[in-house]
């Protein structure tokens, strides 16, 4: 192997990113992995290619600003303690998560690569607004992307099948790492029958006791099955949307109002054109279950291999700097 790789893994979407990115580098080079403290299915579905360190993660979408302080204190002395010397590159996947670390390997003199969110169209993350000045690179997905951050475009990030996907006759619907409350509630109303149901952090408890029928889990090492073997997919906008499209699944794009520090309605509506979902932005049943019948009529587009394209990137930049 030549070189060695640090990939920043921010949770979710974040790590989705980082996941593909190490299908990518498996075997070409050494790579290691941060996670967020406490993401325990982040570690295990990265620990196949490499150690994995943990640090605290800063902010989710509803920490306070006051947590936040005390919690980005933590994450910079952590990240202190890190011998970034060890690495040859550190590749952020652009959630705040990454900031403290990627500072540091920075100030010792490591490269660093940052990746733009998957889903961001109208204007940069905060990381990516952060991190450009002092990154060696920074990686976008989409053309759209070039008209508010310098940087190369690959292609969206997505990682490669892990099965063949077919058809169980099932809705599965997802909310992500911190769940989607206003969606389950919902969907809770209807007759629906034949569901897996993958809350987060949301308590599944009314859930199960409303449906008993559904298939209902928090989270899961094996979502990747789940995702392989639906007819459609219902969740919020993230990081699911885009692995639902390589498996030829059909999306129905959830908006959750409760977050109110990510990306907006026109974000939502340039991704959902993207992959050919169908958008409910007014979370109501009769919308929903419309949206879900659309969608079964819906085609899904193939996408390039951007994270096989930046994985070549990062092998040319270590050669050269080898050389």
């Amino acid at each position: 192997m030549h070189g060695r790789v640090l990939i920043l893994a921010g949770g979710g979407g974040h790590t989705g990113i980082a996941f593909a990115l190490a299908q990518s580098l498996h075997r070409k080079v050494s790579l290691s992995f941060i996670v967020p403290k406490g993401d325990i299915l982040s570690r295990r579905r990265l620990s196949r290619f490499g150690e994995v360190q943990s640090l605290v993660k800063p902010r989710g979408p509803k920490t306070h600003m006051i947590l936040f302080a005390v919690r980005l204190a933590k994450a910079l002395l952590d990240s202190c303690r890190i011998d970034f010397h060890e690495f040859d590159i550190v590749v952020s996947t652009g959630s705040n998560f990454c900031g403290p670390p990627a500072l540091l390997a920075w100030m010792r003199g490591v490269p660093v690569i940052n990746i733009e969110s998957l889903v961001r169209f109208t204007k940069p993350s905060r990381t990516a607004r952060i991190l450009q000045p002092i990154s060696r690179l920074t990686v976008l997905h989409w053309q759209e992307q070039r008209r508010f951050l310098r940087g190369v475009v690959v292609g969206p990030t997505l990682r490669k099948p892990e099965i063949e996907p077919w058809n169980g006759g099932y809705i599965l619907v997802s909310g992500g790492t911190y769940g989607h409350r206003l969606l389950f509630d919902a969907l809770s109303e209807s007759k629906l029958d034949n569901v897996i149901l993958q809350t987060g952090r949301v308590d599944p408890t009314r859930y199960m006791k409303r449906h008993p029928e559904w298939k209902i889990t928090a989270w899961t090492e094996r979502f990747h099955e789940l995702l392989a073997g639906a007819e459609l997919v219902v969740s919020h906008f993230g990081g699911t949307i885009l692995d639902a499209a390589i498996y030829g699944k059909p999306v129905v794009l959830v908006l959750n109002p409760e977050w109110t520090r990510t990306v907006g309605i026109e974000d939502a509506e340039i991704l959902a054109k993207k992959v050919n979902a169908v958008l409910v932005s007014k979370i109501e049943l009769a919308n929903l279950l419309n949206a879900i019948d659309e969608a079964r009529k819906r085609r899904v587009p193939i996408f390039p291999d951007g994270a096989g394209k930046l994985a070549d990137i990062i092998t040319k930049l270590l050669c050269d700097g080898h050389n």
